[in-house]
């Protein structure tokens, strides 16, 4: 009887992992480029008993969740320092939390009073050399669809365009991406890509996260549908054991 409560247990955990990534993917369904993540769905383990008894089998989780790729919404903004990349590819960014740098889609950026640009988490955008981009005072700001950024100096002549410096963007291979513990992207074995300016830069355009909210939610009722069996599985099992034990108590007299 205790197999049919182990493996409703079992279950239980792996969905309350479940609901965790589904509680995360609608705490972040409003937020610039994220990308939505997604279940590990673990594998199936074998737990031997004493000699070599094969006793039970457990689902447990191994190695990274994984993270949907699909592109979000486009929103044309206007704004000249709103910027988001076409289909595939990747910002480089320094974590303003510290870390070593790291991939990003989210295009909401800011200039800082010391002038580093960063997006509205405070990650400080890169260059091809992977330095953070300081830009000096401006009065218009342009970027090229190959991330070369231009600006008119405040205090330069009218009309007068300077060439400040180049995001590094990339599209690394398929599948060769992961989610680290910080919440951000970069190669699965460490480290991020050489840039490879591959990525199209798109200037006043906004992109959301490809979170689906409404299928979050439908998942969200699934799992709690799946808990309440589990619970009622244990329920069951209980009730046969008792059930069981009477059965062979004897009899009294």
């Amino acid at each position: 009887m205790d197999r049919l409560v182990h493996t409703a247990l079992n279950s239980i955990s792996n969905l309350r992992d479940q609901r965790t990534v589904s509680a995360q993917n609608l705490a972040n369904m409003n937020v610039p480029g994220f990308r939505r993540d997604l279940a590990n769905e673990g594998k199936a383990f074998f737990v031997e008993g004493a000699e070599g008894l094969t006793t039970r089998a457990l689902q447990l989780e191994s190695g990274r969740h994984g993270f949907s790729q699909e592109a979000g919404f486009l929103n044309q903004t206007g704004e000249p320092l709103d910027l988001a990349i076409a289909d595939k590819g990747y910002f480089f960014i320094q974590p303003g939390t510290g870390g070593e740098p790291a991939l990003s889609r989210r295009g909401d950026l800011r200039v800082a009073p010391d002038g580093r640009l960063t997006n509205a988490a405070g990650d400080a955008l890169l260059d091809e050399g992977l330095q953070p981009i300081v830009l000096p005072p401006f009065r218009h700001l342009m970027v090229d669809e190959a991330g070369v950024i231009t600006i008119e100096p405040q205090d330069g002549a009218a009309g007068e365009r300077v060439q400040v410096a180049t995001l590094a963007t990339a599209i690394p291979a398929e599948g060769s991406l992961a989610k680290g513990v910080d919440g951000h992207i970069r190669l699965a074995e460490g480290g991020v890509p050489a840039p490879d300016r591959q990525a199209q830069v798109l200037q006043g355009v906004l992109e959301g996260s490809n979170v689906n909210p409404t299928e979050e939610l439908i998942s969200s009722i699934d799992l709690q549908r799946s808990f309440e069996v589990n619970l009622r599985m244990i329920t069951t099992a209980q009730e046969l054991d008792e059930a069981g034990t009477r059965l062979l108590r004897m009899a009294e007299g």
